[in-house]
């Protein structure tokens, strides 16, 4: 079952919806069209809320709420550097198993740096690349006590709508405690998306996440949409989506949701 909470969120976006006009015209098509390029020179704050199911022979839940702001920095006509943080801000996790204790608390800030330039490519070509660090915010429970670093990078296109491509980044350990296990971790996030003219997108992608040590992966498969407004004289994106979890290890959800506002501050 759906908890209050996650109710009371999608309410909320119903509430945003009902009271939100669309934006027309090429401005809109602009916002929206950056809104599916991570490394666009958008200043954009999402808040969502992920909410999975199916976790363990205890068919536990886990909630996490999660505040991300993008921020682009301007380093010269050619080039910008994106910064993406990624705050974990609440974790409400169940235990999957009997013997085990629930966890609350703050999880683990990762930091991404995209240095990318201002220009497609000559083929339309956008890209963007490094470093990844994940900082051990987190509380006792929902942390990896791991002090990690790596690259990141991310390529993608877009056109007539369409806009496809991928990120990824990888994670080593370089410090922290020497109990916990040592963290080598990829993530692959290949994505496609469609924004019709109304400034409403449909998109798939996954999130995977394999752990070299444990030899396993995660994968979850995401269908959303999305739809471009107005709430005032404030731009916001607000969007829905289905999770299928195609591949967990043995404690892995099955399935969830996720509930997204973005607020947008375009120049």
């Amino acid at each position: 079952m759906i908890k209050k909470s996650e109710k009371l969120v999608f309410a909320v976006l119903c509430l945003l919806i009902g009271s939100g006009s669309a934006l027309a015209g090429d401005d809109a098509a602009e916002l929206a069209k950056k809104l599916q390029n991570p490394v666009a020179a958008l200043i954009s704050v999402p808040v969502k809320v992920d909410w999975d199911t199916g976790m363990g022979p205890e068919d536990a839940d886990r909630t996490i709420y999660t505040i991300q702001p993008v921020i682009p920095i301007e380093l010269n006509p050619k080039w910008n550097i994106i910064s993406r943080t990624i705050v974990p801000v609440y974790i409400d996790a169940e235990s999957p198993v009997a013997s085990g204790g629930s966890s609350y608390g703050m999880g683990d800030i990762l930091q991404s740096f995209f240095f990318s330039p201002k220009a497609p490519t000559a083929r339309g070509w956008i890209w963007g690349v490094g470093p990844v660090l994940a900082l051990p915010t987190g509380d006792d429970g929902l942390t990896s006590d791991k002090f990690s670093v790596g690259p990141t990078g991310l390529v993608l296109k877009q056109e007539n709508g369409w806009t496809y491509g991928v990120l990824a980044n990888q994670l080593w350990s370089v410090s922290g405690d020497d109990d916990r296990p040592y963290v080598n971790a990829t993530f692959l996030q290949p994505f496609l998306s469609y924004t019709t003219k109304t400034q409403t997108t449909l998109g798939v992608n996954t999130e995977s996440t394999y752990d070299w040590n444990a030899e396993e992966w995660t994968v979850p498969i995401n269908l959303s949409v999305s739809q471009l407004v107005k709430i005032g004289k404030r731009p916001i994106s607000l969007q829905v989506a289905y999770r299928n979890y195609v591949e967990t290890p043995d404690i892995g959800p099955d399935w969830g949701l996720r509930f997204q506002v973005t607020f947008l501050f375009p120049k």
